[in-house]
């Protein structure tokens, strides 16, 4: 196995820059997971890794070898496709063995590799059909066991769960995630799904306009954004913001937008310390804001409810509070209906702050 590295790294495609100044350490066997909105650069990014994309400049490294110029069949990773890419005359056999004899593998070899990929993938009874004879997950298996017969330094996904249904993603996670525990390899993914990236990544990469924005574990850039962009896109419904005030008082520090007034708790005022604007972004998640029976000023929002959502293990109230829209989460089994007037209570230690003039967190 092999960790990667790229130090540095641009492309551009003409007037259009594509990744810019990418730096990023892939651990040997980490499974890394490269998210972001269409556009960003992270299939272009992958593609480099590859090298089915030249880097405009930079260093990419496989092992602590310099791959830049080494062509993409020489650099000893194994890609899987969005769309599968199953030769559609030959059977299952036939595609997992396919890149193995262009390299000239003794057939014996071929055959152990194949059925060893098939069993750990569940579709040895599958090897004699061909893939039109084979539903979305199966091809997908398929795709996968082409790769695993490689034995890669490196895997290499492109949005391989796309073209599934919701039910079969979700079980393929847990798939790939155990493959990847027992194959023991280093594992690059992408995918613009922040749910695929939460639950499979053990670092997320969030990019943006060809930029890195944050690199952490899931539960790091959950908890800890680094800005407004990685706050609003993990997590799902995303964090409410809304724009207030400072109001100090002595040492004490509220938030006030409108009607809404929020205490701010000491060691979030601590933040705040030697900070000159006079406004800040809040953040609080629509988890960390919830329904209680009194209204404490300052402690709590007022808000007149405005659409109700109920998705099975979750209730959330889309609420206008004096203006300042919000969603909150609700609980299972609440009652609450469109026009009720509610009381929310944000988790004190829960609310993130942001600088409006440049969106990092403060």
């Amino acid at each position: 196995m092999a960790e990667v590295r790229l130090e540095g790294v641009w492309k551009q495609f003409e007037d259009v820059v594509a990744v810019r100044d990418f730096n990023l350490k892939i651990e040997d066997k980490e499974f890394v997971v490269l998210v972001g909105p269409s556009g960003c650069g992270k299939t272009t990014t992958l593609r480099m890794i590859a090298g089915l994309e030249e880097i405009t400049r930079g260093n990419i490294y496989i092992a602590d070898r310099i791959v830049n110029k080494v062509p993409a069949k020489d650099r000893n990773i194994a890609m899987v496709f969005q769309n599968y890419a199953l030769y559609p005359h030959m059977t299952v056999y036939e595609n997992m063995a396919f890149g193995l004899e262009m390299r000239r593998t003794p057939k014996e070899e071929i055959r152990r590799r194949v059925q060893e990929a098939a069993e750990i993938l569940g579709i040895s009874e599958l090897l004699h059909r061909k893939p039109k004879q084979l539903s979305g997950g199966q091809r997908q298996r398929v795709a996968l066991g082409r790769a695993i017969v490689r034995k890669p330094q490196v895997f290499l996904f492109d949005e391989p769960l796309s073209n599934l249904d919701a039910k079969l993603r979700v079980q393929m996670r847990v798939e790939l995630k155990k493959l990847h525990s027992r194959l023991a390899t280093t594992a690059v993914y992408v995918t613009h799904d922040q749910v695929e990236a939460m639950t499979m990544g053990d670092r997320i990469v969030v990019m943006k306009d060809g930029l890195i924005q944050q690199v952490g574990t899931p539960l790091e850039l959950y908890n800890r954004p680094a800005n407004t962009f990685v706050a609003g896109f993990l997590g799902s419904p995303s964090m409410n913001f809304f724009e207030a005030e400072l109001v100090r008082e002595g040492m004490a520090i509220a938030l006030r937008a409108g009607d809404v007034r929020l205490d701010l708790p000491p060691e979030k005022a601590a933040l705040l310390n030697g900070y000159s604007h006079d406004r800040v972004i809040v953040g609080i998640r629509p988890e960390d804001l919830q329904p209680v029976s009194q209204h404490l000023p300052g402690r709590t929002i007022q808000a007149t409810v405005e659409v109700v959502e109920p998705i099975g293990n979750e209730t959330y109230v889309d609420v206008d509070a004096a203006g300042v829209p919000l969603v909150a989460g609700a609980g299972r089994h609440s009652t609450i209906k469109p026009k009720d007037t509610v009381v929310l209570k944000p988790i004190p230690e829960k609310i993130h702050l942001f600088d409006p003039r440049d969106q990092r967190a403060i």
